[in-house]
């Protein structure tokens, strides 16, 4: 059986004013993306720059990454 992952994960602006809650399956590059995107006012986490990691977590199955992310968001 093939493994997969699902990442939720919690990013912030570096003045750690604001935060970012989202969910991938490949963290590396979305966090690229995020660094990439940061100061463009497109998308939330452009917006407010939120490209540093706090937390993550890492799960088999994207069900349960959704339910983790609104958690996460809920808490």
């Amino acid at each position: 059986m093939k493994s997969h992952n699902y990442f939720v994960y919690i990013t912030t602006n570096p003045s750690k004013t604001m935060l970012y809650a989202g969910m991938t399956n490949d963290l590396v590059h979305r966090l690229e993306q995020h660094r990439e995107n940061r100061g463009k006012p497109e998308t939330f986490a452009g917006r407010y720059s939120c490209y540093k990691l706090l937390y993550y977590e890492r799960y088999t199955y994207y069900q349960h990454a959704i339910y983790g992310e609104k958690d996460e968001v809920l808490e």
